[in-house]
């Protein structure tokens, strides 16, 4: 597939294209901004909507299904209704849905109204990445991508800070209000500036194909999202989902290889090594930057006792630190191996990462804070280089069909990420209860001294409540270092992969990634 030219892009003016460039990103922050921005508000929300910690995460996961399952038809829908058409459709149904979203009353709605949201913001990305490849002559490319790609790892960055500071001082649902204003003012310039592009009606879709990708996705994330709450595969529901999702997953790569068949995505793609271990390390930072996104607030509030606001300023420094790092890369990246770049970003999320494992119930704010400052410095390091080797070496033809795959696996290691972590959460926070209380006995005199100073002793009532106050706050911190853990060994596994990946291409380091769609 071949992507086709427009317009002329130097025939725009300077302020044309950066309306274009305002409208997009708008666009773009505010989709990728809704995948975290709810994050420390969720203690919140389940408050108020009667949700588990297990359940509430699905605010979270059920946005970035929602939106995995539907990328793939992108293009699809680019072709036949237009790109800006298409553009302003899915800004306009994800301001709605984002209201719906502050309205919902109870858990069932609020999943419902973030699928909803997911399904329209499913486009966003890939379409600003491509009118932003349009727009700018190939000279500028560079910068746009690069502008582009802060948009896209800054904004879920600070969305903890965004959302904690919305949260404290008005409301959680606030944080899906915000999206009214910053996507009716991004509608109004995409009408008035963005290109119109034309159709080409004949497009056809595997939607056969298509089906089995979205059940194969869905079942992959309900197993997830369920597996702990439902006891794993002693559930039938569990076991049900597994099947379909895996057999789903099976007849799809079967049918990629039917002759005469127009496939959702060419498996071909995946002959490129750089491409493929370029989507590992997508799925592997997935778990890393979006699992620390999910626990952290979780822990600062419920455990160290952190109102909502300053949960959200002492998470800014990694957005903050991630900005500055993909400012550097491009101006750098023309000039180093991008390999190195990538390395050093991992070797700084390694850093980072392994700060975190050193949390504990007495930490104080820069021992929070260092930490995030060295990960999200790597992950900058690590998302703009990553994003150019995947297409170093692809072949042209391949190249708007990957991009939009590229888009679909980042999101869908993200929601993964996110499942693995509140899975391995919830699972070892009982383990823990279970090994430290069997410590906690009227035999045991450590126990009579913990409580001595109190003047309390454990038979009666505020001693026992004391003890099982603290026994929860410590097994959950045990579980949350063992997520750590989990994430500190997911950036150690990207290095290899990276030593793998070929040398660029001589000049290939000015070219910026296609675009996202045929």
């Amino acid at each position: 597939m071949s992507s086709r030219p427009l317009f002329d892009a130097s025939k725009l003016t300077s302020f044309e294209r950066v309306m274009i460039t305002v409208a997009v990103m708008a666009a773009t922050v505010m989709q990728v901004l809704d995948t975290t921005i709810a994050s420390v508000a969720l203690p919140y929300m389940a408050g108020d909507l009667g949700a588990s910690p297990d359940q509430i995460s699905w605010v979270l996961t059920s946005y970035l299904v929602a939106s995995a399952i539907i990328m793939p038809l992108t293009g699809y829908f680019t072709d036949k209704i237009g790109q800006r058409e298409y553009l302003m459709l899915s800004v306009g149904l994800f301001v709605v849905a984002s209201a719906l979203c502050g309205l919902s009353e109870s858990l069932p709605q609020i999943i419902a109204f973030r699928l909803l949201q997911g399904l329209a913001g499913a486009a966003l990305v890939p379409l600003s990445q491509a009118i932003m490849v349009q727009v700018f002559p190939p000279d500028q490319r560079g910068k746009a991508m690069a502008i582009w790609g802060i948009g896209v790892m800054v904004g879920p960055i600070l969305g903890p800070t965004i959302g904690g500071w919305i949260t404290e001082t008005i409301n959680w649902r606030w944080t899906f209000y915000i999206n009214l204003p910053v996507g009716l003012f991004a509608l109004a310039i995409i009408s008035r500036f963005a290109p119109k592009m034309p159709r080409k009606a004949e497009r056809r879709m595997d939607w056969v194909g298509f089906t089995l990708l979205g059940l194969a996705i869905a079942g992959l994330q309900f197993v997830l999202d369920r597996g702990n709450q439902d006891d794993w595969f002693s559930s039938t529901a569990i076991v049900s989902a597994c099947i379909i999702g895996v057999v789903a997953f099976v007849f799809f790569i079967w049918l990629s290889f039917v002759p005469n068949r127009e496939p959702v995505f060419s498996l071909a793609i995946f002959r490129d090594r750089n491409f493929t271990l370029a989507n590992g390390v997508m799925m592997l930072m997935g778990l890393g930057m979006f699992g620390a996104i999910f626990v952290q607030p979780l822990m600062l509030e419920q455990e160290m006792g952190y109102p909502v606001l300053t949960t959200g300023m002492a998470l800014a420094p990694r957005g903050i630190a991630s900005m500055i790092a993909m400012i550097i890369v491009g101006r750098i990246i023309n000039f180093v191996d991008i390999r190195l770049i990538i390395l050093t970003g991992i070797g700084l999320s390694i850093i980072g990462s392994w700060g975190m494992t050193q949390y504990n119930l007495d930490v104080n704010t820069w021992q929070i804070v260092w930490p995030l400052l060295f990960q999200g410095a790597g992950i900058g390091m690590i998302f703009v280089p990553l994003s150019t080797v995947a297409f170093s070496t692809l072949s042209p033809q391949y190249a708007a069909e990957a991009a939009g795959l590229y888009s679909l696996i980042r999101t869908v290691g993200s929601s993964v990420g996110i499942s693995i972590v509140a899975t391995l959460v919830s699972r070892h926070a009982q383990a823990a209860w279970n090994q430290l209380g069997g410590g906690i006995s009227l035999d045991n005199p450590l126990v009579w001294q913990y409580l001595a100073p109190l003047h309390l002793t454990p038979d009666t009532p505020q001693g026992a409540a004391i003890l099982a106050s603290t026994l929860a706050s410590q097994a959950n911190m045990l579980s949350y270092h063992d997520a750590f853990v989990l994430i500190l060994f997911s950036f150690i596994v990207m290095l290899p992969i990276v030593f793998a990946l070929k040398p660029k291409k001589s000049g290939a380091q000015k070219s910026a990634p296609p675009p996202a769609l045929d």
